[in-house]
């Protein structure tokens, strides 16, 4: 249980004082989910296992991070905000369950989880695909054949994805008798799909309307990408007791309870290899000393992009690696707005709730206007309180204030900030007044939109401080500044995302680059099979 949210960086003096040792049996780059994950599962499995992350804080961006002090102290979220299927027997408490984390989850409203804020009307998404199909029929009583086209191309994702679901032939055969739709569209986008089942653009805007949890447009994503999000929420929607943190701190507690050794501020500079196999790594620590630690194999959780175009040295990497990872497409970027407010948010509407707003109907024109290397008007957001999805656990703010956090989609390249990738490694680029004054113009359009939506939520902010793709680059080193990973487009998706066993021998990888997926299930997921590869190749001699 997680009766209260605890300091972020409650662990950090202990985990950065110390230096890695010389040798292990496993060096884990990265201490996100995916790599906590399989850093717990390897250390359950009596591996030696040794963690390093240049950050000051274990979970990547599922972390929170804490403003003021004492009685004062407000705790946000950075990129946990809700996860789907966490109910009894939900995927998400099992794989936790398994490597003796135990964590409380909270639903969100299952009446509507997402509401969806158009310039005319509004849509509840609620934790019932029947229910949403009837509000669907509902408001658009002529579309009926599409709505149930829709539907079932879900359904039949949902079969063929499940955990249980047969290999080889037996799924082949289960593809054509149970999931025929699905298997004929599995090299679609949703729009292409969409355009098979209706023309009416606000049917269309709602079945996409949860597009912010991918970072991509109706043109571009993967349709099983999208019908399996769609799934993994209408088994629920719930956020974690005691903060967006608690998975992450549960995770590194067991993996240190179980001999490993987690070490911050230690970014990792090279992946050693010799004779064409990884042996170890080469680092820094937050004192300029450097070292090395050796291990017969080293598991990239960083950035995938990174790992093979910095860390593994140019003359180790197999042919076409290179050329391959340079180009892999990142997914969307996101501009965060964090407010404490003095406002009692539940007596102005605001409920255990995601809200979407969108100034239109049409996404593909909205992320055209943002995909160049100028920072355009913001067009939407999304708006989510932790005080209200976890109330009455103190911690995530003083009693009489409530947290907020506004989101939006923004051009992720650092040159539209007007900073170079190399600047985005350190803290130097937030001097520069033009970054600044971006920033205060992104910002300001998103607490604006905040108080339209919810008017009064504004007029008493006690904390207010926001946080741009750049920022995301600075703290977890991410390509473009995406916490999505990988773009999820039809041909960087399933099978044609990277595996956990890389080119290189010995060198594994898992996390949201990988082919479990982006998001918190995705980042968990992998660690689940990055672990069941690793130690299934050890088998093998």
């Amino acid at each position: 249980m997680n009766d209260t949210v605890h300091l972020p960086t409650a662990a950090t003096a202990a985990r950065v004082k110390h230096s890695p040792p010389a040798t292990a049996d496993v060096v884990v780059i990265g201490a996100g989910l995916g790599g906590l994950m399989t850093a717990a599962r390897l250390a359950q499995a009596g591996k030696k296992v040794v963690m390093l992350d240049a950050h000051y804080v274990a979970g990547g961006c599922a972390t929170m991070f804490s403003r003021g002090s004492g009685d004062e102290r407000v705790n946000f979220d950075i990129g946990l905000h809700y996860v789907g299927g966490c109910g009894p027997g939900g995927r998400v408490p099992q794989v936790l369950d398994e490597v003796g984390v135990k964590v409380d989850w909270r639903p969100l409203d299952p009446d509507g989880f997402d509401e969806l804020v158009f310039p005319d009307f509004r849509f509840r998404i609620p934790a019932n695909e029947e229910l949403y199909r009837e509000r669907l029929v509902a408001l658009f009583p002529k579309e009926v054949a599409g709505i149930d086209r829709y539907m079932r191309v879900c359904r039949e994702v949902r079969v063929l994805g499940r955990a249980e679901a047969p290999k080889g032939l037996a799924l082949a055969w289960e593809a054509m008798t149970k999931g025929r739709l699905a298997a004929l569209n599995k090299g679609n986008t949703l729009g292409a799909f969409l355009d098979t089942c209706t023309p009416d653009k606000k049917l269309r805007a709602i079945l996409a309307g949860q597009n912010g949890d991918y970072g991509l447009p109706p043109n571009r994503v993967s349709l099983m990408l999208h019908c399996g999000l769609a799934n993994h929420y209408f088994d629920g929607a719930y956020y974690p007791r005691g903060g967006g943190q608690v998975i992450a701190d549960g995770l590194a507690a067991r993996v240190e309870a179980l001999g490993g050794t987690i070490h911050l501020r230690h970014p990792v500079e090279r992946i050693l290899v010799e004779g064409g196999r990884a042996v170890g790594i080469r680092w820094r620590g937050p004192h300029g000393d450097v070292g090395e630690t050796r291990a017969p194999v080293v598991l990239s959780n960083a950035d995938l992009k990174r790992t093979m175009l910095e860390l593994l040295p140019e003359s180790d990497a197999p042919a076409g690696l290179r050329d391959t990872a340079q180009a892999w497409e990142m997914g969307g970027a996101i501009f965060l707005t964090c407010l404490a407010v003095r406002t009692d948010l539940r007596a102005l509407g605001m409920g255990a709730t995601n809200y979407w707003q969108f100034d239109g109907y049409d996404f593909d024109a909205l992320y055209a206007e943002g995909g160049g290397t100028v920072v355009p008007p913001v067009r939407g957001c999304y708006i989510t309180s932790a005080t209200l999805k976890d109330p009455g656990t103190p911690g995530h703010a003083p009693p009489g204030v409530d947290t907020v956090e506004v989101m939006g989609l923004v051009p992720g390249n650092p040159a539209a900030w007007g900073v170079t990738d190399v600047d985005a490694r350190g803290p130097g680029y937030r001097k520069g007044e033009g970054y600044q004054a971006l920033k205060a113009r992104v910002e300001g359009e998103l607490v604006g939109r905040l108080e339209k939506l919810f008017p009064g939520s504004t007029k008493d902010i006690v904390h207010l401080e926001s946080a741009s793709p750049v920022s995301h680059t600075r703290f977890t080193w991410a390509s473009a500044g995406s916490g999505y990973g990988l773009a999820a487009t039809p041909q960087q998706f399933l099978g044609n995302r990277p595996g956990y066993r890389t080119a290189v021998q010995g060198l594994y990888v898992c996390g949201a680059n990988t082919r479990s997926g982006h998001g918190i299930s995705g980042a968990l997921g992998s660690g689940v099979q990055a672990a069941r590869t690793i130690l299934g190749d050890a088998a093998k001699g």
